[in-house]
């Protein structure tokens, strides 16, 4: 009986994922009959047929099918492993993948990363923006180690810790509101207002446009974004305003935050991880740093 190997199992995914020997076969840098070789042999040392290649695409059979949800499951704590193994505890050395929801960039994963950098020059990073389902679909597939997010419903197996309360408030040049008493202003006063929102990629837009609504409040919108910076950019060149977290404020010296009056829905801010998962050096130094910087902050608990 031959022997079965980690390449057989990459291989049966591989097809089961394009449903087609040859585009598996490109992706995998081997020969088309080579691979096909490889699977037959697979089925041979466990006795079953594994896939269906009677139809036009190819696809596993029941059996194939259970077969490949359990590799899939072998590889990632392979994965997984390995990093174990490679992991110092002394932080010379790591890696992180993390991943946010793109508000955070601009006033939260900065600040934390630079001090993880300060601190541990030898851990390299990947950061990714993505929306939320996509972060928690990641932890799932062991595609990434942490998650910045809001708070669920979240899918079964992935583990939430509420870090703070975030606010939206309406941004402005600090210029335009130097005259300002710092009373919340009324929404009602926004009601025709030229304004520089972001584009409705973001879950934040849709969190602002529902308090629009909410409110019987038609703003004129003049310029859409998909970028943090783009509007940050605008507002301090402009007259226009803008509705951001506040937090965004504190490292941006000429915006200014304005309360509205009633005030747009808060959200707690968490961070995500898949549930019994490994987490390295790396992970946790990170994990002790955003605590440690949103206590500095003096953010609103969640």
């Amino acid at each position: 009986m031959a022997t079965l190997e980690l390449r057989h199992l990459r291989y049966l995914l591989a097809v089961a994922e394009h449903g087609n020997f040859t585009r598996a076969a490109e992706e995998l840098h081997i020969s088309q009959p080579t691979l096909s070789q490889q699977i037959k042999q697979l089925e041979r040392t466990l006795g079953v047929q594994l896939l269906d290649r009677t139809g036009r695409t190819v696809r596993p059979t029941d059996a194939g099918q259970v077969y490949a949800e359990h590799a899939r499951r072998a590889l990632r704590d392979l994965a997984a492993a390995e990093r174990a193994v490679h992991d110092v505890q002394d932080l010379s050395r790591g890696h992180l993948r993390l991943a946010v929801t793109p508000t955070f960039t601009a006033y939260l994963v900065g600040p934390v990363i630079a001090e993880l950098h300060a601190r541990h020059p030898g851990i390299t990073l990947t950061v990714t923006e993505a929306p939320q389902d996509r972060i928690e679909a990641g932890l799932a597939g062991d595609e990434v180690d942490l998650g910045i997010a809001f708070t669920g419903p979240h899918p079964p197996g992935i583990a939430a810790t509420p870090l703070f309360t975030e606010t939206l408030s309406l941004v402005v040049a600090a210029a335009q509101h130097a005259a300002a008493d710092g009373r919340p202003l009324p929404v009602q006063a926004l009601d025709q207002k030229q304004l520089v929102l972001l584009s409705s990629d973001f879950a934040t837009r849709g969190h602002i446009d529902a308090y629009f609504t909410r409110h019987r409040v038609h703003p004129g919108i003049t310029v859409e974004a998909n970028s943090i910076q783009a509007l940050t950019e605008i507002v301090q060149r402009t007259g226009l305003a803008t509705v951001l977290p506040d937090a965004i404020t504190h490292d941006h010296p000429h915006l200014t935050p304005v309360p509205l009056d009633p005030p747009l829905p808060t959200r707690t801010v968490t961070l995500l991880t898949r549930e019994n998962a490994y987490q390295s050096a790396a992970a946790r130094a990170f994990t002790r740093l955003i605590h440690d910087h949103v206590a500095s902050r003096a953010y609103a608990p969640a």
